[in-house]
């Protein structure tokens, strides 16, 4: 597929911009990059503090609440930073688009290197501290969900870039979308508190986000989110970001032709 040729073949070019674009950001501030790693430590703290102290939720559970609580986040921080600034990264990088030839399927590639960054470290993040709680990850599940969640983003972002490129107004659509996500995808509560509903709860076990979060969290706990009955879910997470990848490679193809003009 073109793609995957572009990726591959323009490779050390996308991760020179990527790592090049996190470092820029910051490049007005006296901290550098250090603000990029501090906002979502910050963030995470934050709730941890709500959660385990004020709100006293003590545990979910069998495991500790912060245990059960940062790598879902972590997880959910990687995929919605990733996927609102490769969705807009068309837009960010437009000089490539009009006064470079340069293969323009590659570009939301560039955002989602330069959030990975800030990814990596909110995984590191919550390896340390469930460790201090006494849950080591199983380093295979986890690895396993990581890529999952990328393949999820670049099959997710394959549309919403074409379309935020063409259609600005996307954007705050999206950016309304994935706070409703947010609260819908079990993170911050748990998914057994839909018990009662197994029809509600069968969806949202279906939703991408709730599988990616589900696996992240699985890695630090002890369990498998590959054997452990998530085997029909696991063939229904594959199956759409494979629709979606096939779906929106077809819409960012068709729009391409448009995005100098828009730009």
């Amino acid at each position: 597929m073109e793609f995957i040729k572009d990726v591959i073949k323009n490779r050390k070019v996308i991760w020179g911009i990527g790592k090049n674009d996190f470092k820029n950001r910051f490049a007005n501030t006296s901290l550098g990059a250090i603000w990029g790693f501090l906002q979502p430590f910050i963030f995470m703290l934050t709730y941890v503090i709500v959660f385990q102290y004020i709100l006293k939720v003590g545990s979910v559970g069998n495991y500790p609440y912060v245990s059960w609580y940062l790598p879902a986040m972590a997880m959910w921080m990687t995929m919605n930073d990733s996927i609102i600034n490769a969705s807009n990264s068309i837009r960010a990088y437009s000089y490539l688009v009009k006064k470079v030839v340069f293969p323009v399927d590659t570009i939301p590639i560039i955002a989602i290197i330069s959030s990975s960054f800030v990814s990596l470290f909110l995984f590191v993040i919550a390896i340390v501290v469930s460790s201090i709680f006494g849950y080591v990850p199983n380093f295979l599940i986890l690895l396993y969900a990581i890529i999952a969640a990328y393949c999820f983003i670049i099959a997710f972002t394959r549309f919403t870039s074409a379309i935020v490129t063409v259609l600005p107004d996307f954007s705050q659509l999206l950016n309304i979308v994935m706070q409703l996500f947010f609260w819908f995808t079990p993170i911050v509560w748990d998914l057994q508190r839909l018990a009662g509903h197994p029809f509600v709860a069968k969806i949202l076990h279906c939703i991408p986000f709730t599988y990616l979060v589900s696996a992240a969290r699985q890695a630090f706990i002890g369990e498998n989110i590959i054997t452990k009955g998530y085997g029909f879910y696991t063939l229904v997470f594959w199956t759409i970001t494979l629709i979606l990848f096939v779906w929106g490679n077809h819409i960012f193809k068709k729009t391409k032709k448009d995005f100098s003009d828009v730009l």
